[in-house]
Parts: structure tokens; sequence; C-alpha cells
């Protein structure tokens, strides 16, 4: 027999309605769901911008604003919030050099030259390069790249907002291709500075900059890959890579996260056209951090150094040398009165060990040097003619070569 259901599910459904409208009239009935966070926007600094100190002083480090760390929880649609943040900070890099301009070759003939003897005049040009910088602090400290602003005898910044000021040089580190600059401008829009070390390969990130000089410029990709080496670029290398397009004029800007925040220096691509081809490179925002202190304080950056130039190990060099390994590097050069040469150590030595840890890769090894306070007594081993030696050597201070003009 076919029972009427109507009669008993009437009620239920009528319950279902109440207790719909009781939640949407009464919301603290049934309690508030808990919302999802926001990310907020990073502070801006208030404090007014310190007067240009002199060269002679000792500066204090600079005041940067470090960003809140990333959520990775859902992506915005538009990435306009994060660009009004980032780009009033940065900012345009003119730099300009006077030069000679070769004499023309009639100028040598012995017959043009008795009626000018040696005092011929020369023909002077400006030369002018551009590029893009960062403005990374209140007090008005800007990073940009050492090749932006090699050599010049003058450097202009122009802000975003249409302001123009000639900015001082603090100090350059040809090997890591950065370059702190100044400028005394108040109210100065600072970028804040992410920590790179939790940029992972899929994240969004922008490139601003002012590429051929068309003006402000920004573009959008993933970073492709962290921590690229043995490309070439520079001594210390440490590269975030973007598929961002970076292009002449991008070199010293930045590479930013979905929220504004300053992850990288933007400082070279490769390319077989000039242009971009989706292989950039970026310099982390750590190592830039603690290369603008060091600009700032010191004036330099200080590393520490052995003194040797080493070649890479091979199969045929470690059959030669009796290894059963490829690990360590082979002591090309010893240089004169540097710590390895007053520890004794030799071309032809091979070095296994620093300070206990086998060497694997030589660059990781450099860097590992590098950090080390010169002064510090440190243990090496090495192998010289098939027998081990456990050689202890003072670190000194690496100097400072000046790296050639190179395009970027």
């Amino acid at each position: 027999m076919r029972r009427n259901l109507m009669p008993y599910v009437w009620p239920t459904i009528s319950g279902i309605l109440l207790a719909i409208v009781l939640l949407y009239a009464f919301p603290g009935l049934m309690g508030s769901a808990p919302s999802e966070p926001q990310p907020t926007a990073p502070a801006q600094p208030t404090g007014q911008p310190q007067p240009v100190a002199q060269q002679e002083s000792v500066r204090s480090p600079p005041d940067v604003v470090n960003a809140a760390p990333m959520s990775r929880e859902q992506g915005p649609v538009s990435y306009a919030d994060a660009v009004s943040r980032a780009a009033p900070a940065v900012v345009n890099v003119y730099s300009s050099r006077v030069v000679e301009q070769e004499q023309h070759p009639l100028m040598s003939d012995p017959f043009f030259r008795q009626f000018f003897g040696d005092n011929m005049p020369r023909r002077q040009r400006m030369l002018s390069s551009l590029g893009s910088g960062v403005i990374v602090s209140a007090e008005g400290y800007v990073l940009t790249n050492h090749h932006v602003i090699s050599g010049a005898d003058q450097i202009q910044v122009a802000l975003r907002d249409g302001r123009e000021t000639l900015a001082e040089v603090v100090g350059t580190d040809p090997e890591s291709d950065l370059a702190v600059l100044k400028i005394d401008l108040d109210d100065l829009p600072v970028i804040a500075m992410a920590d790179s070390g939790e940029a992972v390969v899929g994240d969004v990130a922008m490139a601003i900059g002012n590429p051929f000089g068309v003006g402000q410029t920004v573009t959008m990709g993933i970073i492709s890959a962290t921590g690229r080496s043995h490309l070439g670029l520079n001594a210390y290398e440490d590269f975030i890579q973007t598929d961002a397009a970076i292009n002449p004029g991008n070199s010293g800007g930045a590479l930013i996260n979905p929220e504004g925040a300053l992850v990288g220096i933007n400082t070279a691509i490769f390319s077989r056209s000039g242009g971009s081809q989706g292989i950039g490179f970026a310099i982390p925002s750590n190592l830039a951090r603690g290369i603008l202190e060091e600009l700032v304080t010191q004036g330099r950056v200080i590393r520490g150094w052995l003194g040797v130039e080493a070649q890479e190990m091979t199969q045929e060099l470690a059959a030669s040398f009796g290894l059963n390994s490829l690990g360590g590097v082979v002591i090309a050069g010893v240089v004169p009165d540097g710590p390895a040469a007053e520890a004794g150590l030799r071309p032809g030595d091979v070095l296994l060990k620093v300070d206990g840890r086998p060497i694997l890769d030589p660059r990781v090894v450099m860097a590992d040097i590098a950090a080390i306070e010169p002064g510090t007594e440190l243990p090496v081993q090495v192998v010289r003619n098939g027998q081990r030696m456990d050689v202890t050597l003072e670190v000194g201070e690496r100097p400072t070569p000046e790296m050639p003009q190179t395009e970027r």
C-alpha cells in the first residue's frame, strides 16, 4: 500500500527554511565563520631623510623596511596593488662620463705633427648610459648595479613623481655587481624588502624598470630557478632566474613578489638577440641587503680570502694526482705574500678540505671563505706529491679589483 509522505516531509522542510531565515537575520546565533587573513600593505616609514653625510664620516646602517611573509593560499586577479606599492620606489638612473675621442689617423703623420707638435687638440665627447635603481631607505639610499654607474662622472636619479636629483656614490661592489647611491630629497617612497630565501620556483614575479628608455615598465612572469651560479657573470653568484621580460635599461631595477616587496635586483639576461628571451637574472634581496649594509657602514664589502687561483678538478687531473674522486680543487697559482703563500701552499697542491669539510663545489667554498672574517685561523687539507697535509692559514681580506665594463 502506497503511503502519503507529505505530512512527514513538510515539517522538516519548514524547519530548514526557518533555520536559514534565522541564520541570515541573526548571524550571531550560528557563530561567525573565521575570515581568511588578507595580506596587508607594508608600513611606509615616516621619518624625514637625513642630510647627505660627508665621505669621511661613519654612517649608521640603513633603516630598511622588512616585508611580512607572503601568503600563497590564493592569487589575486590583478597585481595593481603590488605595483602601486613598489613602483614609486623604482627610479631611473642616468650616468654620464666624458671620454677623449681617438685622434684622426692623419694626426700621426709627421707632416701634420710639424704644425701641431705634441700639443695636438683632442676632442671630447659625452657618453651616457641608462639603468634603474630601487630606493630602499627613507634616508635616501638607492640600490643599483655596479655596471650601471661604473666610471660615471655624474649620476642623475629621476623618480616616478617627476623629481630629479644628482646622486652620490656611497660604494660599489664589482664582484657582486651591486652599488649604493644616496640622494637628498624629502618624502621618499621606500620599497619593502622580502626574505628572498622564501622565494620558490613557480612564485609570480614582476620586473619594474626603464627598458630601452621608454619609461617605467612592469613585466610579469614567475621565478624560474633559484641559486643559479656558474654563469660567468660575477665572482659571487647566487641568482634568482625569472622569465619576466628584462631588457637593457632594466638593470638595477626591482624584481617584486605579488605583494609588492623586493625579491631581487635585476642585473642580467641571457639573449642571442640583445632583448628578452625569457631568461633573466636578479641578485637576491638577502644578498643585496648585506652588501648594502657593508657599503654604507664600511664603504666596501669585506670578504675572506686565501690568495689562490683555483682550477676545477677533472677526471684527468684526478687520475694524475692519484685521487679516486673529483672532490677538491687544484691550486693553479698562489698570490705572492697572500695567506696561502705565507702558509706554504704551492701551485700544484690539491685543496681537499676547508675547515674539515670536503670541497664538492669550488664556487660554494669560495662563497663560504668570503663569509669568514679576515684574521680567522682556518685549517685546510691539501695533497702534495701524493701525501696529505694539514695546514692552518690566516684568512686575509680579499682585494676588490675593478670589473671591466660589460654589456648586460
